[in-house]
């Protein structure tokens, strides 16, 4: 029995994301039923096509889930239905992306006989707000969020990747707020309702561009294929044998790497200390370490790197993904059964240890039932329940979390469980504070107290309490631990023996607290080979796969411009800090969970893993175009590195954007009704669409493509989010007054329950804010012994420069 086998999940409508939100529910037990037409989703028919025709996305998303159909046209559609949603617990509803014949639902009357019901729909931009009406693909919403425009060469179009990125994201989040709300006793428990915005959930990736931008006071630019602002070299470069993914960010890096080249004289050179100074000279310094990376494979540069703590990471193609050992005996590669197929696919990334995911699954044909006894329960009706909850009661309201993290993955999963109400005590030292605060220990950077000015550490850590303990001394283990026995949960995302080593292990805390559960959010994961590699949000990319496909033919695997693995490792790990704690409330049973940040990105190429599985074929690299859409593209506008995203997903778009592009005669010649037949004279039709694009402003073309229906998007820097339209009118910037920075914007989540979004309640703690209300309120210390405790520098408000590290302690 899987640790949701107690719930019940109906799913509606034809939506990656909610597919995806359903599937993480299934990977745990829960019944899932998948609500189809008779010709089944058309999911089933998305590219890219296993050797027999069947969607390698679809049976990723759909595993271990049951099959319904129903036939919108006959008289007993809506009351099958409606039976079987009154009959759940979770509904998940991706209808607004495309109905796929679901009949219509009359969810207000459903409430009123099942009022428990926990309710997510999803939309690409939410249901009210300029964009709201528009048409959108993958790559549109992608190149609005600001995930496309830094990507790729200098000159030309910008280069991004190719579709399933929006459905993951998106799914986790619907994941997050359905389970949220399944955390507390199912007595008497009202449900919720809650809306997912597709574009908003993508945006968490993009944020901390956004918000480094506003802090340097400068506009990012493309600057060139696996090149990555605002640090250098962070990026994927050829070795004798095999990619190397290469991040630098502090200075004891940057001097390691020199050193393994054989590089003394850059090593030494002052100016290339911060990477501010070394992405002026990016090329001359490429020209120097480049040789000597070909010098060895990226397998011996990686065993270099793990003895000298730089992260550096072979580059897989799928093929090596497929050949990996340990990702198969980890379960993050799991056999998929699909009609007559079997192969590979990607198995759950939440590493429970003691209510592990389910390790293989089937994928339903359309009607298929896999599991027995559905809709055999009944539900309370209304004269029993309460109702629907106020939405400014949050779902974790009354859960403490001890947040032992960093940077931006930790945080992230840490951050969206203070958002939705838990009580996040985040543990710093004045020694070692969140490096986000910032690196630099000089005199004069610490005197002016800048750890207390960066814009990306005040979002990430919003609606947390702070305190400071340097747990290397007994007086702060010991109170870190009294602090662990109130917990719920507890994060950290250290290297995997840093917590152990120092005496707060899982084996030493589930002493203290038998139903703590506890995460640690390493690299490849606490029983990995590699499990001593040190990691950033690049590095975890590179290692994925996920730049194997990303690209044009021959060329070299590419990356983003953000460190997409942070963010997507946040979200995992908040969704499988929630599936633990369901199992913690309902046994009293706490456990650890093993999360690989690597294993988190490769959903996002579960695709191609499961067609080579069945064929051995190496996946094509589409660059800008599509293996389904013909035209789809990024396209020049009017003025300088302007450009534009666009797609006609189907015939009927194909013909309203020909028409409006002055091509009438595309749109009535039947040779050109099918994509494939398109394909032939693909160059000649994305000259017709650029010859119209280069005459308009991106934004006026915006708005003319969706007026006639077709999907497209502006390809936006992350700081031109600060000014859109339609986040405005949402008030998905909320503005919050901190000390020492003063009003600042803060993202919202992009989950809510009513229409405006979840409010910040508090700002990001400033070193050691709330030492004294925690110390005393919670353990109950004396002024006294606080005074003590400051005395000896086991807290404190104030970080230590070098100079002050270097004194022994009292």
């Amino acid at each position: 029995m899987g640790v949701l086998s107690h719930l019940r999940v109906v799913e509606v409508g034809s939506s990656a994301a909610m597919s995806y939100c359903a599937r993480l529910f299934a990977d745990f037990g829960a019944n899932v039923q998948k609500i189809e037409p008779l010709q089944g989703d058309p999911l089933r028919r998305s590219a890219p096509l296993t050797p027999k025709g069947q969607s390698a996305w679809f049976a990723f998303l759909n595993f271990n889930k049951s099959s319904t159909t129903i036939d919108a046209t006959t008289p007993d559609a809506i009351t099958r239905l409606t039976a079987m949603i009154e009959g759940c617990d979770i509904l998940v509803d991706g209808r607004d992306i495309d109905p796929a014949g679901c009949p219509a639902i009359d969810i207000a009357t459903i409430r009123l006989r099942r009022p428990g019901l926990i309710h997510i729909e999803a939309s690409w931009f939410g249901r009210e707000g300029p964009y709201s009406g528009f048409a959108a693909t993958d790559s549109t919403i992608r190149a609005l969020a600001g995930l496309v425009k830094l990507v790729g060469p200098v000159e030309g179009p910008p280069l991004h990747a190719p579709d399933f990125q929006t459905g993951i994201l998106a799914g986790l989040w619907g994941f997050i707020a359905a389970s949220s709300s399944a955390i507390a006793p199912r007595q008497n428990e009202a449900g919720r309702s809650w809306s997912l915005s597709i574009f908003e959930a993508s945006l968490v990736i993009s944020e901390y561009l956004l918000f480094d931008a506003i802090g340097r006071g400068e506009k990012m630019h493309r600057i060139g294929i696996n090149r990555f602002q605002p640090t250098f070299p962070t990026g994927i470069y050829e070795t004798k044998k095999g990619w190397l993914g290469v991040t630098t960010v502090t200075p004891a890096q940057w001097h390691s790497f020199c050193d393994m080249l054989g590089l003394a004289e850059l090593r030494d050179d002052a100016t290339l200390v911060v990477s501010a100074g070394r992405l002026k000279k990016m090329e001359q310094l490429e020209r120097q370490f480049i040789p000597r990376l070909k010098e060895r494979t990226a397998r011996e540069w990686f065993g270099e790197g793990l003895k000298r703590k730089i992260p550096i990471v072979p580059v897989p193609e799928i093929s090596d993904l497929l050949q990996d050992h340990e990702k198969r005996a980890r379960g993050a590669i799991v056999p998929v059964h699909f009609g007559e197929e079997e192969g590979l696919t990607v198995g759950s990334v939440q590493r429970l240890i003691s209510t592990s995911p389910r390790r293989q699954g089937r994928v339903p044909a359309p009607g298929e039932q896999q599991q027995a006894d559905v809709n055999t329960r009944t539900h309370p009706t209304g004269a029993t329940s309460p109702g629907l909850v106020d939405a400014g009661e949050p779902p974790l309201k009354g859960v403490r979390v001890i947040d032992f993290s960093m940077g931006w993955a930790g945080p992230l999963c840490t951050r969206t469980l203070a958002d939705l109400g838990a009580d996040v005590i985040k543990i710093e030292a004045i020694q070692y504070p969140d490096w986000w605060r910032g690196v630099d220990r000089r005199a004069i950077y610490v005197d002016a107290q800048m750890y207390e000015k960066a814009l990306e550490f005040c979002v990430m850590n919003r609606n947390k309490r702070g305190i400071t303990l340097d747990v290397k001394r007994p007086q702060g283990l010991g109170l870190a631990k009294r602090l662990l026995t109130q917990a719920d949960i507890v994060v950290d995302n250290y290297s995997v023996d840093v917590l152990p080593k120092l005496g707060l292990g899982y084996d030493v805390l589930k002493t203290l607290n038998q139903r703590l559960v506890m995460m640690s959010m390493s690299a490849f994961g606490a029983n990995s080979l590699h499990r001593d590699c040190r990691a950033y949000g690049s590095t975890l990319e590179q290692g994925s796969g996920l730049p194997s496909v990303v690209g044009r033919g021959e060329g070299p695997p590419v990356m983003s411009h953000v460190a997409f693995g942070d963010a997507v490792g946040g979200l995992n790990g908040c969704a499988a800090v929630l599936v633990a704690l369901i199992h913690a409330r309902n046994t009293g049973q706490g456990q650890f969970i093993d999360l690989s940040q690597i294993e988190c990105m490769m959903p996002f190429v579960s695709p191609w893993i499961t067609v080579q599985s069945m064929n051995d074929e190496h996946p094509t690299r589409y660059g800008n175009r599509h293996p389904q859409f013909v035209p789809h593209g990024c396209f020049r506008c009017a003025g300088e590195d302007n450009w534009i995203m666009i797609a006609a997903t189907d015939e009927l778009m194909w013909q309203r954007l020909a028409i409006l592009i002055g091509q009438p005669d595309w749109a009535t010649d039947a040779s050109l009704k099918s994509a494939e037949e398109r394909r032939r004279i693909e160059d000649v039709i994305e000259r017709g669409i650029e010859a119209w694009t280069l005459t308009r402003d991106p934004e006026e073309a915006m708005c003319d493509l969706q007026d006639a229906g077709v999907a497209a998007g502006v390809a936006r820097l992350p700081i031109d989010l600060l000014k859109d339209r339609h986040l405005g009118s949402r008030a998905f910037l909320q503005e919050v007054d901190r000390a020492f920075i003063g009003k600042h914007s803060q993202p919202s989540m992009p989950i809510r329950e009513g229409a405006r979004p979840y409010a910040v309640r508090m700002a990001a703690p400033t070193l050691g804010q709330h030492n004294r209300e925690i110390l005393s309120e919670l353990l109950g210390l004396s002024d006294v012994e606080i005074a003590e405790l400051v005395r000896e520098g086991v807290i404190g408000t104030k970080m230590l420069s070098d100079a002050e590290l270097a004194r022994p302690p009292l």
